[in-house]
């Protein structure tokens, strides 16, 4: 099975209003901890969202991959760069990290595709 992260987190992004409608305040909450978190201060935006991503994978997360990526190809990041962080999923995480690795590496070149 070939997942499309474009599409998974188009369907998130529609289902997270949704919840933004229903509960409100803790929606309100994590947006200002994820505003809060990703602040650069001594890592800069693209460690953050490579660290991010590393962390999706460790936790099984289809939707924090393609969210994860998405940024790190807007950022600019190679894909030996993902490779890397990919890596230390992967050595701290296990056999399910590879599975979530490759998942990780697919969405990446999902959202560079046609950039060059």
């Amino acid at each position: 099975m070939t997942k499309e992260y474009k599409a998974i987190i188009g369907d998130i992004t529609a289902y997270s209003k949704e919840l933004h409608k229903l509960i409100p305040e803790t929606m309100t909450g994590f947006s200002s901890m994820a505003k809060a978190a990703t602040q650069t201060r001594a890592l800069d935006e693209k460690t953050k969202e490579l660290i991010a991503l590393a962390l999706g994978v460790a936790a099984h997360c289809d939707g924090c991959l393609g969210f994860h990526t998405r940024t790190l190809a807007r950022l600019g990041a190679t894909r030996d760069e993902v490779g890397e962080a990919l890596g230390m999923a992967i050595y701290m995480g296990g056999g399910p990290s590879v599975m979530y690795a490759a998942d990780a590496l697919r969405a990446f070149d999902q959202f560079t595709a046609g950039q060059a």
